[in-house]
């Protein structure tokens, strides 16, 4: 079940967190607007800051987690100083409507284009993704090549590293159910993880544009040497076709590199900027 690993983290931090998740920071909300973007069957919760630069870069969580997890650590708010940013919570997350249809990676993508038609303005898009957040923005760029300007993968997660067996992916949905319900996104997302590890395995390589992937190599309980190779080897296989590629490796952080090290992933966000025209 090594596969598991990122997830049962993601699950433990969500967990540990929840009290504070549901606590934001005012301060920092306050320079954020706050949108709902009706997608007729449901509606999202966007939260932003325009003000016209070149590219708007769009950040994308992780299974279980709202938009908060990007401003925990003013990761959002440092790159909003000087470039639009957008953060939005998927169905079932946060202030954002409940969505019962599958909510697969090709689901959560199509979404994801109806968020960033509604602010881009012909612009396009730098997309940061973490963990299940990684394989919504692959598809996105797969799909929008001409839209999307620059990729930077947190941690993500990768079909040749995440794909449970029907066993693991029932355990990772009750799990998400006994503690949050039927309802929030995570138990809805975790029903279709078997699905996503395939679908995404019909998908061809990125657009060659500037990609960049970090990965958590932090050895611990549950991360052994050999493991973390084969996570760090899931994230290689994304760097065919790409001319632009940096894999960037942590021993400091575990699954959530933006808590851990938010400076790492804000001096990434502007590396992508620098190589952009």
């Amino acid at each position: 079940m090594k596969h598991l690993a990122n997830i049962f983290a993601s699950l433990v931090l969500l967990v540990i967190s929840s009290c504070s998740k549901d606590d934001d920071n005012n301060t920092q909300e306050a320079s954020f607007k706050e949108a709902k973007i009706d997608l007729i069957t449901h509606k999202l919760a966007s939260f932003s800051i325009i003000n016209n630069s070149k590219y708007l870069i769009v950040f994308e969580s992780g299974l279980g987690d709202d938009h908060k997890v990007w401003k925990d650590k003013s990761v959002a708010n440092n790159i909003a100083k000087s470039s639009d940013v957008l953060l939005y919570d998927r169905a079932g997350y946060g202030k954002s409507d409940i969505n019962n249809e599958a909510r697969t990676i090709s689901k959560l993508r199509t979404e994801l284009e109806s968020v960033i038609n509604k602010f881009s303005n012909g612009r396009k898009v730098i997309l940061v993704g973490h963990s299940l957040g990684g394989m919504i923005i692959r598809d996105y760029a797969i799909q929008n090549p001409t839209k999307t300007a620059a990729l930077l993968f947190v941690d993500a997660s990768h079909e040749l590293y995440n794909n449970p067996d029907q066993a693991e992916e029932d355990l990772i949905y009750n799990l998400f159910k006994d503690a949050y319900g039927n309802n929030f996104g995570g138990t809805l997302e975790a029903q279709q993880l078997i699905e996503d590890s395939q679908y995404m395995t019909t998908l061809p390589n990125l657009p060659n544009i500037p990609v960049i992937a970090i990965t958590s190599m932090k050895i611990d309980a549950e991360h052994n040497a050999d493991d973390r190779q084969l996570w760090f080897n899931s994230k290689e296989a994304l760097r065919n076709g790409i001319t632009d590629f940096t894999h960037i490796t942590t021993t400091k952080s575990g699954h959530y590199v933006m808590l851990s090290e938010p400076n790492l992933i804000i001096t990434n966000i502007q590396m992508l900027l620098s190589k952009l025209p």
